[in-house]
């Protein structure tokens, strides 16, 4: 895969597709020419886990030719350019088609290669916006919708959409030897993720908001809470006798029989949080988690680092930057990733110093790539580009 990223969807999805299996290459500009593109923290994106690099100046004719050679190899192309961009540099699905007919080409982008709205800026709160995300999010204090807790538009809208595109797409190929040009639209993405609520105002003419169903905050049955420590809890007891359990444990057994009762349901809501305000989260969540009543902790992220349960799956992994030196971070832990290397036997006093408080276990070990430097080179002569062409290019600086 060739990946002309550096952030958001497309960095997402070769992220997910690398941690498959797949062999991925970052290919970007020669630093010093042309406008720098946006570098993501040594930590994000996994650090490059497991990524070799290129840095190519395809505005040059020769490099143009180069990322064509190293393009007429690949089997993917994924790039997040604004749309239009890739052609006018001559490296487009046209172009690499040309060279490449089993390519799969996958362009990402907002809104898409066409439509009125194709042309504009984005980030991932303006994907939400207009897929009806925000407007479907219990307002803030002041009213106005919240920033979500996570790029959900760039991670699952962009980023998985592109990525079960191009494995289908791979897959399809198989059979019949073509590849194909991938629009991936994060909003479209977003809309998918939108669909239970938008497919009942298609199917229903109803307008469905904040409160509008058991999914939206509705009931009492569905919602967060917050403890005696000011720490808060989820609680997502739709089906009755999960609901049941709950009552019976927070002294709200009168409310049993009025789960759905519209009429009742500020009442009920005000009983169960003075119930769970009389106690400390944790101390909720031993009593309640493990008895059937869909109930959990709304941990922050420096408690994620510890929890037992992402502990017991082996999610975290130590690596090693070049630069930076080891710290832990989350490694590949979709259903059928390819395992990482075994970590080496842990020195005394060494990953100990390093791990999160309480991740007891770290089973793998990574060496991050170092940022400064390329196989341009290697991967170049690889696809065919004679050396000595090669060399003359890097005089010139047109690679790196």
């Amino acid at each position: 895969m060739l990946d002309l990223s550096t952030v958001g969807p497309a960095s997402r999805c070769t992220r997910i597709l690398g941690d498959f299996g797949a062999k991925v290459v970052k290919v970007g500009p020669v630093p010093g020419r042309g406008q720098a593109p946006t570098e993501p923290p040594f930590f994000s994106y996994g650090g490059a886990r497991g990524y070799e690099r290129a840095k190519i100046d395809v505005r040059d004719d020769e490099g143009r030719e180069a990322f064509l050679a190293l393009a007429a190899k690949a089997d993917v192309v994924v790039e997040s350019f604004r749309p239009g961009v890739v052609d006018r540099l001559g490296i487009g699905y046209e172009a690499v088609t040309a060279r490449n007919p089993g390519i799969v080409y996958c362009s990402t982008s907002g809104y898409g290669q066409d439509g009125p709205r194709s042309g504009w800026a984005g980030h991932d709160v303006d994907y939400l916006a207009v897929s009806g995300y925000l407007a479907m999010s219990a307002p803030a204090e002041g009213g106005a919708p919240p920033l979500p807790g996570a790029t959900i538009a760039d991670a699952a809208a962009g980023g998985m959409h592109a990525a079960l595109s191009i494995m289908a797409t791979l897959i399809a190929r198989q059979s019949t030897g073509k590849g194909a040009y991938l629009d991936v639209a994060v909003a479209d993405g977003a809309l998918w993720l939108m669909s239970l609520a938008v497919d009942e105002h298609l199917a229903t003419g109803s307008s469905p908001r904040p409160g509008h169903d058991v999914l939206s905050g509705r009931y009492a049955c569905y919602g967060n809470y917050e403890a005696a420590d000011g720490r808060f809890i989820a609680v997502g007891a739709i089906e009755p006798k999960f609901f049941a359990n709950l009552c019976n444990a927070l002294g709200c057994a009168k409310w049993i029989e009025h789960q759905y009762d519209d009429a009742v349901q500020d009442e009920i809501r005000a009983d169960i949080a003075t119930a769970f305000a009389r106690r400390d989260r944790d101390t909720w969540v031993d009593e309640l988690a493990g008895a059937d009543t869909c109930v959990a902790p709304i941990l922050e992220p420096a408690e994620v680092a510890g929890d037992a349960q992402y502990r017991h799956r082996g999610v975290f992994v130590e690596v090693e930057h070049p630069t930076e030196g080891r710290f832990l971070q989350v490694g590949p832990l979709l259903a059928g990733m390819r395992p990482a290397e075994p970590a080496e036997p842990a020195e005394p006093g060494g990953p100990a110093d390093l791990q999160a408080p309480g991740v007891s276990k770290v089973e793998r070990r990574v060496l991050l790539p170092d940022p400064d430097k390329t196989q341009t080179r290697e991967l170049l002569e690889a696809a065919g580009v004679p050396a000595e062409k090669v060399a003359a290019m890097q005089s010139r600086g047109v690679l790196a």
